[in-house]
């Protein structure tokens, strides 16, 4: 999976896992390629009209529930033509590729070990297993605390050893608001950083009604 030799270079899209605290980064994956399309969902989220008051029609009770789309691919052919500059790839495919992204939703088995030795000493209440804080970024004008809601993997093909080295991961995902995480976090200010930014955007283009045919206000 090449790209045409004149094409100019764009940056690369991926992850960056942070502990939940968001104040260092555990580790980035960066995307093989950048998706082809990504598709978007805005749910708004309006006051429930069962209240009978009417101004609750035009009232907003917060941030709307967005979900993303996106299908990555792996390909490991660009890796095995240089086999000796690619040991891993020969040896194991693009196994770890799909471990790195895998791994996004998965707690820890040293954290599933230690739940399973509190539960053992009888301990009463287990808190949920820890999570890193998760950050979709596709350029620097969109960085965004995600939640993955939807992972589908599909191998599309296999070495000699049938390990795969091509692949499609659908992904699908739920962008994390000031609703979901502390006002005060980092992810709570990447949200609000990216909500500035598209705030910022609509306002250029302006109150003037001329735009769309009238002669003053509605």
């Amino acid at each position: 999976m090449t790209t045409f030799p004149g094409a100019p270079r764009t940056l690369r899209g991926g992850f960056v896992v942070m502990d939940a605290d968001g104040r260092s980064v555990l580790r980035t994956i960066p995307f093989q390629y950048n998706p082809e399309s990504l598709s978007r969902t805005l749910a708004p989220r309006g006051a429930a009209p069962a209240t009978g008051d009417r101004i609750e029609a035009l009232r907003l009770v917060g941030p709307p529930v967005e979900t993303l789309k996106i299908e990555v691919a792996l390909d490991a052919t660009d890796r095995l033509e240089h086999p000796d500059q690619n040991p891993s790839t020969v040896a194991d495919g693009i196994a770890a590729d799909l471990a790195e992204l895998e791994t996004m939703i998965a707690p820890k088995v040293a954290d599933l070990v230690a739940a399973d030795a509190l539960a053992r000493r009888g301990t009463l209440e287990i808190l949920p297993l820890p999570s890193p804080l998760l950050v979709l970024v596709l350029g620097a004008n969109r960085t965004m605390p995600v939640r993955i809601t939807e992972f589908a993997v599909t191998e599309e093909a296999f070495d000699a050893r049938l390990n795969p080295i091509l692949a499609r991961v659908s992904l699908g995902m739920r962008v994390l608001t000031v609703d979901d995480l502390p006002f005060a976090t980092k992810g709570a200010g990447l949200f609000l950083a990216a909500a500035r930014r598209r705030e910022a955007l609509a306002a250029r283009r302006g109150a003037a009604v001329a735009a769309v045919g009238l002669a003053g206000a509605p």
